[in-house]
């Protein structure tokens, strides 16, 4: 990263803004999501390239769980490419050690873009080439762009027949075993809509059935993690639950605060955005910036972070259709008396509904692993910092000009994980649940990957 910092610290503002206009990715650009975030001086490759895979998942209304598969094929490239310059950490994927005088930074450049390119099924060459043409002509550049190619043919192989085809991923609802008691999920409306406020009506399947039983990124079985069984529906619990829920997460709710409602919006990470994962990839370039990490350590921690991340949506879909567990707007608006509650047909969540099972809870489960794999490679979860929400897409006048701090990595996700209870969309169980699957995921994601063998 070093050399890359030179590269650009003796370019003038102007020149910098030159530098890096391109159709998909500007520091200076309102489109870009490092603008605003990242210094000039501490751009990197890495914080560079996060942030052109950013813009693409938003521009082609990636889904989280096919976002985070495109961040950890990205992420995983460009950290074995320079990994195997370096050798410093081990690794479970055979790549060969790069020739002698091999520039990192084109490496990584070249593996990240390519992984990207077969991840998202989109061109990247214009953005390969202009980050490319900053380097002159030499042995060391023609090595960097083979050695990159070359790694990224690793990886790309071996998600072939992953399970995150659209067959595979995304079949029927007949496809699964659903439930049949009380609990049983009835299909909701559909979240991807992009559409201002919450859209009901009756639809016949839900997204990505099949993502749980895709090919794992570090787990050693797909169902480790799987969430522990449901709350019982006839407990002062689940009634508790139901209360709380139905008083906080109402789009007329008059229990909800302000600053609830904000914290809503703020961590909804809706259709045509960056995904609840691509907030937290954000949030670590934020917080890492100023450390000076070399390369290589720098493509660790985001590799490390985008594994857990996808590991974690394969579990966290794992549970969604194995519980098969039904919706808070299902039960208030049309079987609150089989649950032995009061209902309220008139009740609509504050945002939309997603149209899949409600336990676990991406969000939480995302925030729990994003939270606890940053605190791990810090060595601490006592972090303070500010940031401000990455997209204002549904709802941009309750979110213009609004920055929320925290104390801590954990703080933030727990505020993350009760922004879909106060958007009326989940349980507090979902929650509860997908924060401790998430922690303990990144933790065993920590223990298990790219260790140093020096």
């Amino acid at each position: 990263m070093t050399k890359y910092i030179k590269q650009t610290a003796a370019l003038s503002l102007s020149s910098i803004a030159l530098l890096w206009v391109s159709c998909s990715s500007t520091i200076t650009s309102p489109q870009s999501y490092i603008s605003g975030v990242i210094e000039p001086e501490h751009l990197s490759p890495v914080y560079e390239c996060t942030d052109v895979m950013l813009q693409a998942i938003r521009n082609q209304s990636v889904t989280p769980p096919p976002a985070t598969r495109a961040f950890a094929m990205a992420h995983l490239s460009g950290f074995l490419a320079v990994n195997g310059i370096d050798q410093k950490y081990d690794s479970q994927y055979a790549v060969r050690a790069a020739p002698a005088n091999t520039n990192e930074e084109v490496a990584y450049l070249v593996a990240f873009t390519d992984s990207l390119s077969d991840a998202l099924n989109a061109s990247f060459v214009f953005d390969q080439r202009r980050m490319l043409a900053r380097y002159a002509d030499s042995e060391a550049k023609a090595n960097g762009i083979r050695y990159g190619k070359y790694v990224a043919s690793i990886i790309i192989k071996d998600r072939i027949n992953d399970g995150a085809e659209p067959n595979q991923a995304n079949f029927y609802l007949d496809h699964y075993d659903k439930r049949s008691d009380l609990l049983a999920w009835s299909p909701t409306g559909p979240f991807y809509g992009a559409e201002r406020g919450p859209r009901f009506g009756t639809f016949s399947r839900g997204l990505f059935p099949g993502w749980g039983a895709q090919k794992p990124w570090v787990m050693d079985d797909k169902t480790r993690f799987r969430a522990n069984p449901f709350i019982d529906p006839q407990s002062q619990e689940f009634a508790n639950q139901y209360e709380e829920i139905k008083a906080l997460g109402g789009s007329e709710s008059s229990t909800r605060t302000a600053d609830e409602t904000t914290i809503a919006f703020f961590w909804e990470d809706g259709p045509r955005g960056v995904t609840p994962p691509g907030h937290w990839q954000i949030i670590a370039m934020n917080i890492t910036q100023k450390m000076a990490l070399p390369l290589l350590d720098q493509a660790r921690l985001f590799a490390l972070l985008s594994m857990a991340q996808a590991d974690a949506a394969i579990t966290t879909w794992d549970s969604k259709y194995y519980h098969d567990i039904v919706r808070p707007e299902t039960v208030i608006r049309k079987r609150a008396a089989e649950f032995g509650q009061t209902g309220d047909e008139t009740w609509k969540s504050l945002i939309p509904t997603p149209s899949f099972p409600a336990y676990t809870s991406g969000h939480s489960t995302f925030s729990g692993a994003s939270a606890r794999m940053l605190a791990n490679f810090l060595g601490t979860d006592q972090v303070s910092f500010s940031s401000q929400s990455p997209d204002l897409v549904n709802w941009p006048q309750q979110l213009t000009g609004v920055t929320r701090s925290y104390t801590s990595l954990w703080a933030a996700a727990e505020e993350a994980g009760m922004s879909r209870i106060y958007g009326g969309i989940h349980w507090q169980e979902d929650n509860t649940e997908g924060l401790r699957v998430g922690r303990e995921l990144a933790d065993f994601v920590f223990k298990r990957a790219f260790r140093t063998n020096q």
